[in-house]
């Protein structure tokens, strides 16, 4: 059965760091591209990040770029996305999610979210 477990997540000073996991199953993690998405209460969901299957290519929101870094262990099943400098306005519910493809060109499985909250 496939499945995406996002961790990581908690309460963060402005300024501070964290690092999300998104730990996957069910499927050959290698194949396919993962992405990071959050949405905020009272807004829709936003691509924060985005790698190819091979890690060889990443992609980010131009409000992360500079702060995020997206990386893959695929021996372990995993990837990351470590978030530093964060700000109040990264403020959400952080999601993972599989791509349809090795490309980050759409997504078709979404794992349960983790609450990410920036504030003093």
């Amino acid at each position: 059965q496939l499945q995406l477990v996002e961790s990581g997540g908690g309460l963060v000073h402005p300024g501070g760091s964290l690092r999300l996991s998104c730990a996957a199953s069910g499927f050959t993690l290698a194949s396919y591209a993962i992405g990071w998405f959050r949405q905020a209460p009272g807004k829709e969901r936003e691509a924060v990040s985005c790698i190819r299957s091979s890690g060889s290519s990443t992609n980010y929101a131009d409000s992360v770029k500079e702060r995020f870094t997206i990386s893959r262990d695929n021996a372990k099943n995993t990837v990351y996305l470590q978030m530093n400098s964060l700000k109040p306005e990264d403020t959400a519910v952080y999601y993972c999610a599989k791509g349809s493809s090795g490309g980050c060109r759409g997504f078709n499985s979404w794992g349960q979210g983790t609450q990410v909250t920036v504030s003093s």
